[in-house]
């Protein structure tokens, strides 16, 4: 009697055990991530988290008015925390510095280099490898979101913070889109298609502002903070 192995099989079976077991690894990389985020923003000073896109050059227009955001938000006492990376990372993280703030980049480990932008403070940036840990991160200790002109990973940013507002996963906090031209038309969906299919309230259209001056997005964030009794350093 002959007994013939499959070795493709075996071949795969292997290849499927080796994958589980990287997959158990991998939650220990998942937790030293969470536990180094929690304790770099957990001895910020009360934190605004600013989103907008990356491909924005200095000069631009929204990359100038993201610097003025921050710089107001920074000359107030709160910590800008921005993807670290260009564009209006940079511009956030750049109105910080020069208010004399704090700032602080949550990069992200990309295909393509996402390389830190210069003005991060040097001691408060962290690369992340996993999108889910760093975008806790940006909401765990955030007293505000602006939301700055930006494409899909902006989008991604706004739509999870209105959502765990909406489903009280998280506690309330100023969620500001940032150039009413920028945003009219999705608002416009939401209300038109969205709202009119029933698929959102009427109220959860009350979860973000919209607004264009950065005054009174530190103004917004200021008075929610006060009304809801956030700690904050004024």
């Amino acid at each position: 009697m002959t007994i013939t192995f499959n070795h493709n099989h075996e071949n795969n079976r292997l290849t499927v055990l080796e994958s589980r077991q990287q997959d158990i690894w991998r939650i220990f990389k998942i937790m030293s991530e969470f536990v180094d985020g929690y304790d770099l923003l957990s001895r910020a000073a009360p934190a605004v988290s600013i989103f907008g896109s990356a491909r924005l050059k200095p000069g631009s227009e929204y990359y100038e008015l993201t610097r003025r955001v921050a710089y107001e938000l920074a000359k107030t006492g709160y910590a800008i925390v921005s993807g670290g990376g260009g564009g209006l990372m940079e511009a956030a993280n750049r109105g910080a510095k020069e208010a004399g703030g704090e700032s602080i980049g949550l990069n992200i480990e990309l295909p393509f280099e996402q390389k830190a932008n210069d003005y991060v403070d040097s001691d408060k940036l962290m690369s992340f490898h996993h999108f889910f840990v760093r975008k806790v991160m940006f909401v765990k200790y955030a007293q505000g979101f602006i939301v700055m002109p930006g494409g899909y990973g902006t989008l991604d940013e706004f739509s999870e913070a209105i959502t765990l507002i909406q489903t009280q996963k998280t506690k309330p906090f100023p969620v500001i889109l940032m150039v009413t031209r920028y945003w009219q038309k999705l608002l416009e969906w939401m209300r038109e298609t969205a709202l009119r299919a029933n698929c959102i309230a009427e109220k959860d259209l009350d979860i973000f502002h919209l607004c264009d001056q950065p005054e009174e997005a530190v103004q917004i964030i200021k008075e929610f903070g006060i009304r809801h009794g956030y700690v904050t350093n004024f």
